[in-house]
């Protein structure tokens, strides 16, 4: 195949969820049993534990998305009544659904290329597996201070 060929996309033209392809999923765990409290510094003993699926950037070679189940604990800190998550930072947001590289990606793609969010929505399906809605891709690109809306005038 010459390089620089076009390829087809293989899922184009699929209208049912079942068929497009199935995810690579990983497992990863954060369950210290013992987490500094982020309020006081107080070693706290593990509570409970919870499951979070995060979306990462799929498979190109074999065109399937990649999900992350990861399972943390849950801490308690009794001086300060406060409960926490163990930290999960480093691979994503917290409320966010997908990984660091994702957002990243997505900024940098409407920001340094200078796509408009919903063809950087569609690349993001394209190239690296992984769906994600243009106005999440425009929150993030306005939480990151780069992309300003033209003030209005009077």
């Amino acid at each position: 195949m010459p390089v620089g060929a076009y390829l087809p996309d293989p899922t184009e033209g699929i209208t049912d969820a079942l068929q497009l392809p199935a995810p690579i999923v990983e497992h990863r765990s954060r369950r210290p049993h013992r987490s500094p409290c982020p309020k006081c510094g107080r070693a706290c003993a593990r509570d409970q534990e919870g499951e979070r699926t995060l979306f990462d950037l799929g498979d190109r070679r074999k065109g399937r998305p990649r999900q992350i189940h990861v399972t943390y604990s849950k801490h308690d800190c009794p001086p300060c009544k406060r409960y926490f998550n163990a930290d999960m930072s480093d691979l994503a947001l917290p409320n966010s659904h997908y990984t660091l590289a994702v957002v990243a990606l997505a900024v940098r793609v409407v920001i340094e290329d200078g796509l408009p969010y919903r063809p950087a929505s569609w690349h993001h399906w394209r190239d690296h597996r992984v769906f994600v809605p243009f106005a999440t891709i425009q929150n993030w690109v306005e939480a990151a201070g780069k992309k300003k809306r033209a003030p209005r005038r009077a």
